[in-house]
């Protein structure tokens, strides 16, 4: 299967390269310098398919950044790249990771399912982030996660996770404000095999924030709250996502020191907006 790229009409890719700008949480300072960075990485806003992001396909190295491709219905990455993907993972025994927020809202329930049978169809095992941090998680397979704090949502999807027999990682944000039933809904999904893991209390942008408050104020306020909670009421967590995808090698640092494993993301278009550094 030869690779494929598919380019955006200049409109829509200046709006992309925007879009890249802001959820890498850059800021420009004037609406103008905005409009000439949109202007000077348009020209290479062509989507490249999910084959062709290595980052985001983990071949053993034991990396400490991981990365993964979205799958909500906004970023735009269409089943057809997505199975370039996993065939991919089977051909070269690698584990793609990919990732999305809401079933049944930011992406469809009929996506997960393709996700999920084409996975077992190509004989991908399930993974999740605590393998990876043990030392396993080898491939084929597919390491797939779902972020921020929908676990209504993410209960909606329980039904195909135990008919696929598969595993996913729960990167929860704001513990503090879900209700007990939330709560007791997060123990059920625990108890299938799924893994928990952190992703900060309020989901800002890490860079952004340690640029106003420090990064010791990251750790301490944003990061390890959303780890420890979670290790408190007895979960082993071993893995953090950051929120946006938004790192850098300083924080990766800093955070490495707690737990083994981190997320970012990747973005299907090439230039240096994408926080993915594999």
């Amino acid at each position: 299967m030869s690779p494929t790229r598919t380019c955006l009409p200049d409109a829509q890719r200046a709006v992309r390269v925007g879009d890249l700008i802001y959820a890498a949480g850059m800021r420009p300072a004037l609406p103008t310098l905005a409009l000439a960075l949109a202007s000077a990485l348009a020209a290479a806003a062509c989507r490249a398919d999910a084959d062709e992001l290595g980052g985001i396909f983990y071949d053993g190295d034991g990396r400490l950044v991981h990365c993964a491709l979205n799958l909500d219905s906004s970023a735009g990455n269409s089943l057809e790249s997505i199975d370039r993907g996993l065939d991919r993972a089977a051909e070269r025994g690698e584990v793609i990771e990919l990732y999305a927020h809401r079933p049944g809202g930011t992406v469809p329930l009929e996506k997960i399912a393709h996700v999920l049978a084409g996975a077992a169809e190509r004989g991908l095992a399930f993974v999740t982030y605590r393998d990876f941090a043990g030392g396993g998680g080898l491939g084929p397979g597919l390491a797939l996660s779902f972020d921020d704090s929908g676990v209504a949502d993410w209960l909606t999807a329980r039904p195909l996770f135990l008919q696929y027999g598969a595993r996913v990682t729960f990167f929860v944000s704001r513990y503090h404000v879900l209700t007990d039933d939330a709560r007791a809904q997060l123990r059920a999904l625990a108890a299938d095999g799924h893994e928990l893991a952190g992703h900060t209390v309020d989901h800002l942008r890490a860079p952004r924030y340690v640029e106003e408050f420090g990064l010791a104020a990251y750790v301490a306020e944003q990061a390890l709250p959303s780890i420890d909670v979670l290790r408190a009421e007895g979960y082993e967590v071993t893995s953090f996502a950051y929120p946006f995808g938004a790192r850098t090698g300083e924080i990766d640092r800093a955070l490495g020191r707690h737990v083994p494993v981190l997320r970012s993301v990747a973005f299907p278009f090439p230039g240096p907006t994408s926080p993915c550094p594999n």
